[in-house]
C-alpha cells in the first residue's frame, strides 16, 4: 500500500495537474479526489457534519472538484 500523503502532497500535485491539457488534467482530477476519498474515507454523498470536522481536506477536495468542472 502507498503510503499516506499530506495535504500539502496534495497540493503540490493539484499544482502539477492543473497545466496539464483539460482531458488529460480531468483525468488526474478525478484520480487525486479517489485518492483523497480513500485516505480521508471522505463520505459520499458528503454531509456538513463531516465538512465541519475536516474542514481543510473539505476544502482542497472542494477545489478538485471545481477545477475539474471548469
Amino acid at each position: 500500500m502507498a503510503a499516506k500523503k499530506s495535504l500539502a502532497d496534495y497540493q503540490r500535485e493539484y499544482e502539477e495537474i492543473i497545466f496539464a491539457d483539460r482531458p488529460k488534467r480531468d483525468m488526474l482530477l478525478v484520480g487525486l479526489m479517489k485518492e483523497m476519498e480513500k485516505q480521508f474515507k471522505i463520505p459520499m454523498p458528503r454531509n456538513k457534519e463531516w465538512e465541519k470536522k475536516n474542514p481543510e481536506i473539505s476544502a482542497m477536495y472542494r477545489k478538485l472538484v471545481i477545477t475539474k468542472s471548469l
